[in-house]
Order: C-alpha cells, then sequence, then structure tokens
C-alpha cells in the first residue's frame, strides 16, 4: 500500500500493518534526519519484516520545521488507522469483519463463503500451550449462541478455548451447508492458528450440522458433546421440511437419507474412536430422546465408539441447569472426551 503523508519529503511503501507503530518510528526518524544526506532510505524493521521506504532531506538547524512535519506525521497515521476501524487490527480481511464484546472476551466477526461467522478469544492461554477450540452449532446471527451458554463458555475461555460458530442457516446438514463449515475450518486454521482437532458442541438441529460435517472429516474431529442434540433427519424436521435445503424432492432424500443422516454416519467417527457425550431429555417432545441421543449411543457402541448419555429425567428441550450448567460436559471438553465411557 502507498501511503502519502502531507509535507513530509517522502513517500512510504508499507507492504504490512503488522507493526504500523515501528513504520511510524521509522518514518519519525526519517524527518529527524537521523540517518543524514538526501536520498532514498530502505530499510526493514526487524520485528515484524515491514519494509518501508523513504526520502530523507539533508540535515539542518530548522528545528521547528522539523517538528511540524513530525507533527504532520502523526496526524495522518492516526487519521489512516481511525479510517482503517478494527478490523485491521482483528486478523481479517474482509469488509465486514468487527470485533464485539460477548461472552466477556473478545469476538472476531467476519464472513466466510458469504456467511456470518464468529470467533470468541480465550481469556487466558491454555496451559499446554495449545490453542483448543469448540465449534457450536447452531449459530444464527443475532441469536445462538444464546447468553443460557455464558456459564459453559466462560469456563472453557478459562482453560485456553476459543470458540467458534457459523451461519449457515436452516441447513439441515446439506452438502452446501457442509461447505461452509470447511471454509470456516480452514480460516480458523489459517487466519488464528486454532488445533488442527475442534471439539464439536451441537445443540439440538445443530446435531445434523455438525455431525454430517464430522463424519466426512473424522480427523479433524477431537470429541463431540452435544446437548439434546437432533440425529435422525426422519425426526426432525422431517425429510418434507428438510429436502429443500438439500435441493431434493422428499422422496430422492429418502433414497439418499444414508449419506446424510447422522445416525447412520457413524462408522468413520467410531474407526477413529472420537469420544462422544450427550445430555437429552427423556420428556423431550421436539427432539425425542429414543430416535435422536439414544440410538445414536446404541449404534456407535454397537461399532465399538466410546459414548456415553446422561439422560435427564423428566425434563425436556429447556434451558436449565441440567443441561446448560452440566460439570460433566465441562469435564468432558477439557480432557478430550477421555472419560467417555466405550
Amino acid at each position: 500500500m502507498n501511503f502519502n503523508t502531507p509535507g513530509i519529503a517522502g513517500n512510504l511503501r508499507i507492504s504490512s500493518f503488522s507493526n504500523a507503530y515501528g513504520v511510524y518510528v521509522f518514518s519519525v526518524l526519517a524527518c529527524s534526519r537521523l540517518w543524514g544526506g538526501r536520498g532514498s532510505r530502505r530499510a526493514v524493521l526487524p520485528a515484524s519484516g515491514v519494509r518501508a521506504t523513504a526520502m530523507i532531506p539533508r540535515a539542518n538547524n530548522h528545528c521547528k520545521e522539523m517538528e511540524r512535519r513530525i507533527s504532520l506525521l502523526k496526524s495522518s497515521w492516526l487519521l489512516m488507522f481511525w479510517s482503517m476501524g478494527p478490523a485491521a487490527f482483528a486478523g481479517e480481511t474482509s469488509p465486514e469483519a468487527r470485533t464485539s464484546k460477548r461472552f466477556g472476551t473478545e469476538c472476531r466477526e467476519f464472513n466466510v463463503d458469504g456467511r456470518y461467522a464468529f470467533v470468541l478469544l480465550p481469556t487466558s492461554p491454555a496451559d499446554d500451550g495449545t490453542k483448543p477450540w469448540l465449534w457450536y452449532a447452531p449459530t444464527f446471527e443475532g441469536g445462538h449462541p444464546e447468553p443460557s451458554l455464558g456459564w459453559l463458555f466462560t469456563r472453557l475461555l478459562q482453560n485456553g478455548f476459543a470458540i467458534a460458530g457459523i451461519d449457515v442457516g436452516e441447513s439441515y446438514g446439506s452438502p452446501q451447508g457442509r461447505k461452509s463449515y470447511t471454509m470456516l475450518y480452514e480460516h480458523l486454521r489459517q487466519r488464528h492458528g486454532l488445533a488442527a482437532q475442534a471439539s464439536l458442541l451441537p445443540q439440538s438441529r445443530g446435531g445434523l450440522m455438525l455431525y454430517n460435517w464430522a463424519a466426512e472429516n473424522p480427523e479433524k474431529v477431537k470429541c463431540i458433546g452435544g446437548i439434546y442434540t437432533v440425529c435422525d433427519l426422519e425426526s426432525y424436521p422431517g425429510l418434507a421440511r428438510a429436502c429443500g435445503a438439500y435441493g431434493l424432492t422428499e422422496s430422492q432424500l429418502r433414497q439418499q437419507l444414508a449419506d446424510h443422516n447422522p445416525v447412520q454416519r457413524l462408522a468413520p467417527l467410531a474407526r477413529t474412536r472420537i469420544p462422544i457425550l450427550h445430555v437429552h431429555g427423556d420428556a423431550d417432545v421436539g427432539v425425542p430422546l429414543e430416535p435422536n441421543s439414544a440410538e445414536l449411543v446404541k449404534r456407535y457402541r454397537e461399532l465399538a465408539g466410546p459414548a456415553e448419555l446422561i439422560v435427564v429425567r423428566g425434563k425436556g428441550h429447556e434451558v436449565i441447569p441440567e443441561f446448560f450448567e452440566n460439570q460433566r460436559l465441562i469435564d468432558f471438553f477439557l480432557n478430550g472426551g477421555d472419560h467417555a465411557s466405550p
């Protein structure tokens, strides 16, 4: 990027914003004639590799002129940073990138594949120096994740976890939604350096999205801990309602159900022995226990996969501590699912 500073006998060429303050210092030094002599001077700032070029006039005794130029330089840099906004510091190149505060930490919001996405930054580093992360679904801009997840999220953030998600609408686990999921995964790995394996938290219909992606990417999954998770497309939302998201008729989706139904796609997860823990109420009407979490855990164990099911008696699809302040679920994520019962 070229940035012309008014009143300065020079032109700064900046190839990175990663050390903007360093470039400012370089510019002040140039205006101060500390190198002396007229002509072009080129330097690389060692802290970040930022390369800058400036035209440096011959030294003279006009101190007031020097001070005027430095003052103009300061104003120019401040104006540039103000116009750049928080996106320049958030590490996102998308013009929609912004920074907010959620769950007591910095939340970076941006677009991936034209869809809203977010990542919550951990409030403390992980003890082992890694960058673990939780992938939450469903995400809806302005909606999920809801404040009810505060107890769970806060404890993970305090233990070095980042938390991320992407809004793929009511995709019901469709291939198009899975494509966007893969793009988010790659973005978080490349841009934020998060761990190669994510811990997944599918809440309710988020199970259709995360399980279908996990079945095709088992090597990228650390563990799966769900809250009244939808595991069967026929149970919820039903094929007549889901088929539109797949671009299929109800009959076509039924014929291809084994390729899209989480409860039928467990073999790749079992082969890599990904631990699974579900917490589900036995009075859930919207997402009944038996065809969803109970059936998934049963089938997963038959495939020799490590799985655990916690049944909350007399409770349904509710926002209550038994689901959202569950110590067992926290321990499961913090231990990478090590304690899931086979």
